[in-house]
């Protein structure tokens, strides 16, 4: 998701496409106009959120756990960033504090999903009417686990199994959305409570599957990609798909 210098990740490329955006849109109303880029990153760890830019976050303090009210973070941090280098900055720190171990089948396995948010707000100092907002998820989902190439035990099977409660509760969505079915189950996880924005109404979302090549991982392969063909289905909104 983040890449680095020479292969840079979805994040920094969106993150890239938003500043030009900001520049644009001050430029051509000569200066009538406001924008601002504020971002948040939230890690979901063993079904609990927590808020990777507070302070004491992280490996050397203590995991900040958050409220959830509606389907929004309630009293997290919340950065306003005037340049991609300060977003930069942000996203460094939150990969030092996500929760990272290794198992058998991963020497550097998420343990957690990162949630990176960003909010562009646009105001009009001439005319209220104009004021808009929009709001970009970018998640970075752990894996599922078959705990017998992984071999977690004790707290990484916990983790295990968190992870792969919440990415069948995300599969369940997504079928009920391709059903059109009229009770969605948004509070199953807390990972598509955040999500529900993103996963209905008139919201845009892409879905990025990952598969290996390799033999030994084919049936998590064919998993990931009988998953993607099931978002591919889902219809948000008239003319509007998920996009895998």
């Amino acid at each position: 998701m983040i890449g680095d210098s020479v292969n840079r990740g979805l994040i920094p490329r969106a993150v890239e496409k938003l500043f030009a955006s900001k520049k644009e849109f001050e430029r051509s109303f000569a200066g009538n106009v406001s924008v601002s880029i504020k971002v948040e990153l939230l890690e979901i760890y063993n079904e609990e959120v927590f808020d990777l830019l507070d302070a004491e976050a992280g490996p050397k303090g203590q995991k900040i756990k958050i409220r959830l009210n509606s389907n929004e973070a309630v009293n997290n941090v919340v950065v306003e960033a005037s340049s991609q280098d300060e977003v930069q900055g942000v996203l460094q720190l939150a990969q030092q504090r996500r929760c990272v171990k290794a198992t058998k089948s991963n020497s550097e396995s998420s343990r957690s999903h990162l949630l990176f948010t960003v909010r562009f707000e646009l105001s009009s100092l001439t005319n209220e009417e104009m004021n808009r907002q929009g709001v970009l998820h970018i998640v970075d989902l752990a894996g599922s686990e078959r705990l017998d190439k992984s071999g977690s035990q004790g707290t990484l099977l916990t983790e295990a199994k968190h992870i792969n409660t919440s990415l069948s509760a995300l599969s369940h969505v997504i079928q009920k959305l391709q059903e059109k079915s009229e009770h969605i189950p948004y509070r199953n996880s807390k990972l598509t409570y955040l999500l529900r924005d993103s996963l209905g109404g008139d919201s845009k979302t892409l879905c990025i599957v990952c598969c290996s090549p390799h033999q030994a991982h084919f049936n998590e392969s064919l998993n990931s990609i009988r998953f993607a063909a099931n978002a591919s289905k889902v219809e948000l909104k008239q003319g509007n798909k998920v996009d895998v």
